[in-house]
């Protein structure tokens, strides 16, 4: 299996292309007839229009309704109410090109590209609801203080077997030896083996859009694959995180497949997580300012584990954002269930990762694979953020076992939607706007579900009770 080359890729972008002449050429060089115009919605879900390369060139207003943030995942819309965010007239808002995420879509059969967008209102002011203005705003933060945050996402998923019938239990997919798996193959070679042809297609589409993956390792569940990649600017790892779902499934389908990054698909076996490795630059001299100049650790170190450990609980609705995400949030499994710290400990939600002084970061173990990645991103930076700001101490490192401990973080998706919405700090930084619009749309979809009959009510309750 060979690695995916990345010559294009500029600060974690597609291509750099920086300006609309510039696209011009980009598209014509690769003989591009189509292009996907694309913003991520709350879900991270590709929202947007296709249309002719030469009618996007021709400089067209692009525009679509501002309900597409405010849309569950189900397809519906929460209900009006005093603290919901909802424009009643459901008004266009305007599509601005980030024309340096312009890349190719490889897996089309006629030449297509894809580039994602930014919304803005008539006015001209960025729509403070959209999951890429959300992360912008923490970035601009770290920026007002002199500081460049840097992450690194991992991120898991499962292949399975197709499954046409949400009432049958997902199960692994078949490999070239004709078998599915069924013992825990962590880190076995052998079992990527299996699927090599997706893995060749997941290379190949990741190289034609700029996508650089860093390492690629089998997981402890069943088909239960890890991709991770390169640290970056958060803005253009969120986009590649964006991308590389999409990427993932579409090769998956090509091998008579499904990629899920459901947290916890399959019963019995492990959950799926985002990690989210996080350092802080400062922006004069690059250096990294969670170690000093002899090495050690700093305050603000420590203080960014303060406020991760602090604020955490509170943003959870956002780093676990779906009622299927708190069953991979259990005691003695491999998910944290707590807000400890300790050095290479992976027991805990916040891991310090062996490293030279320089590579010092703190790995955010609690979002699952189903988060919004600028939003679980934007959210895990800004608990750090006011960690350092408000001088947050933090509690001594875990070294044993962190995982058959009391539970700290919030057990089901209302719960969580609480303490976010409660929290006046984030409140602050999300903005008020942001934060009743993400607390509607999840109660709409926790509505929703309580709506559908479970295999466990019909076992346990339909003769006994």
């Amino acid at each position: 299996m060979r690695k995916a080359k990345d010559p294009n890729t500029i600060d974690g972008r597609a291509s750099g292309v920086a300006s609309l002449e510039e696209a011009r050429d980009w598209l014509a060089a690769r003989r591009i007839e189509d292009i996907e115009c694309i913003v991520p919605d709350q879900a991270g879900v590709a929202r947007g229009k296709m249309m002719p390369v030469s009618k996007f060139l021709a400089g067209p207003v692009m525009s679509m309704p501002v309900s597409i943030f405010t849309q569950t995942i189900s397809g519906d819309w929460p209900a009006d109410d005093d603290t919901f965010q909802n424009d009643e007239a459901d008004r266009d808002v305007l599509l601005e090109p980030d024309l340096s995420t312009l890349a190719v879509v490889p897996w089309e059969e006629d030449p297509t590209a894809q580039l994602i967008h930014d919304a803005r209102y008539a006015d001209g002011r960025a729509v403070d609801i959209a999951p890429r203005q959300v992360l912008r705003r923490v970035i601009e933060l770290y920026d007002k203080r002199g500081w460049r945050p840097v992450v690194a996402p991992e991120i898991e998923f499962y292949l399975v077997r197709p499954n046409k019938d949400p009432d049958y239990p997902l199960a692994p997919p078949t490999g070239r030896s004709g078998r599915p798996e069924t013992a825990r193959q962590s880190y076995s070679i052998a079992a990527i083996n299996e699927f090599d042809d997706l893995f060749d297609d997941i290379y190949d589409f990741s190289e034609q859009q700029g996508l650089e993956i860093d390492t690629l390792i089998h997981e402890e569940g069943a088909a239960q694959m890890e991709i991770n990649l390169r640290h970056g600017n958060p803005l253009g790892l969120a986009d590649q995180v964006f991308q590389f779902k999409r990427t993932i499934r579409e090769a998956a389908l090509r091998h008579d497949m499904y990629a899920t990054f459901m947290a916890k698909p399959m019963s019995g076996e492990p959950g799926s997580a985002m990690h989210i490795h996080q350092s802080i630059e400062d922006t004069a001299t690059g250096q990294n300012i969670f170690s000093d100049e002899a090495g050690e650790p700093t305050q603000a170190f420590f203080n960014f584990i303060g406020g991760s450990q602090k604020f955490l609980p509170s943003v959870t609705s956002i780093m676990a954002p779906y009622v299927n995400s708190y069953r991979r949030l259990q005691r003695a499994a491999s998910a944290p269930v707590n807000t400890e710290w300790g050095y290479d400990n992976r027991t805990v939600g916040l891991r310090v990762p062996n490293s030279s002084p320089a590579a010092r970061r703190v790995e955010n173990r609690i979002p699952s694979s189903d988060a919004n990645p600028y939003l679980a991103i934007a959210a895990s930076l800004a608990c750090g953020y006011l960690g350092i700001v408000g001088g947050v101490p933090c509690s001594e490192p875990v070294s044993g076992g962190a995982n058959v401990d009391e539970i700290d973080l919030p057990r089901g998706l209302l719960e969580a939607l609480a303490l976010f919405e409660d929290c006046e700090e984030l409140a602050d930084i999300f903005g008020r706007a942001f934060v009743a619009t993400y607390r509607a749309i999840k109660q709409a979809e926790y509505e929703t579900f309580m709506q559908v009959i479970s295999p466990w009510e019909r076992e346990y309750l339909l003769l006994n009770v």
